[in-house]
């Protein structure tokens, strides 16, 4: 057995929950764990916490190298034939104007912008440190901080958390990053959205929605709540904490993904190619220092 071999066999974890196989290992960049004889009805390219900025390393966080690891992202990317790409939050990171963080901005999102025609940002913290939202989403050409869309009979749904407790929007260094909120007029657009929608859902986000510390969403119990009663949705794909994590609540797989900006050179990458089935089986095929997964609905 090869050295590769052995380090999947050694690293992969299978147990069943509420009947549902989950399969995690550390990939190496090799071809799906995953990978099935019938193509996949879709393929999305999912990075996050990218943080591009043109300035020195702090601790481990290496801001310049962004650059370099999405460009190997993309020749992966460009292989799996993706369907759409999605960013789940701080492209880029905080500067002290609004001319440099626009800067950072134009400089990451062009190279973003030329892996995939269809792409979809979800706002972090970091986007809106200087920026207002409208000036992030107009460099991005997004409408919407907050939307959903459907593709090959899933429904997918963007979520914005950058609000304070008080309902006013991030922006222009007037919060701090550990009052995350999903506004009531968001909630009650999640829930008709959900309602009006009986195909299986994947939810995007970039602060988490399964956890209670400083990286999660202050109200993300009310969110979960209107989550699990629409009884369609089948995951949740969330940044923020920078690290591996997966968990279960309420019949629903939240997957936290790694950082791609934490530590130097190519090892030090992270991202990954969702695979959604046509029976709603989830497979996520992680790259370097990102974990893969699969579910079955």
């Amino acid at each position: 057995m090869s050295s590769h071999q052995d380090h999947v066999q050694l690293g992969r974890r299978a147990f069943l929950r509420n009947g549902t196989l989950i399969l995690t290992a550390a990939s190496l960049g090799s071809p799906s764990l995953f990978a099935s004889n019938e193509p996949s009805a879709l393929r999305v390219g999912l990075v996050t916490d990218l943080h591009y900025a043109d300035k020195a390393p702090a601790g481990s966080r290496h801001y310049r190298e962004t650059l370099g690891k999405l460009e190997a992202a993309a020749r992966q990317f460009e292989k799996s034939q993706l369907s759409f790409l999605v960013e789940l939050g701080d492209l880029i990171d905080a500067a002290d104007s609004v001319e440099t963080e626009q800067r950072y901005l134009k400089t990451i999102n062009r190279e973003f912008a030329a892996i995939c025609p269809e792409r979809h940002y979800v706002l972090g913290n970091h986007c809106v440190d200087t920026l207002h939202k409208e000036e992030f989403l107009a460099e991005v050409e997004q409408e919407k901080s907050y939307y959903s869309f459907d593709r090959s009979g899933v429904h997918f749904v963007v979520l914005d958390a950058c609000f304070r407790s008080d309902g006013e929007p991030y922006g222009r260094k007037n919060f701090h990053w550990t009052d995350a909120n999903i506004p009531a007029a968001e909630l009650a657009w999640l829930q008709a959205d959900l309602a009006a929608s009986d195909r299986p859902v994947i939810v995007f986000a970039h602060q988490r929605l399964d956890v209670q510390n400083n990286h999660g969403v202050k109200n993300s119990a009310e969110v979960r709540k209107i989550l699990e009663s629409s009884g369609n949705v089948l995951a949740v794909f969330q940044g923020h904490s920078h690290q591996n994590d997966v968990k279960e609540i309420g019949g629903i797989h939240y997957c936290t993904l790694v950082a791609m900006v934490e530590g130097s050179g190519e090892e030090s990458n992270g991202y990954s190619v969702m695979a959604v089935e046509p029976d709603g089986t989830i497979q996520v095929t992680g790259f370097r220092k990102q974990k893969s997964y699969g579910w079955t609905r």
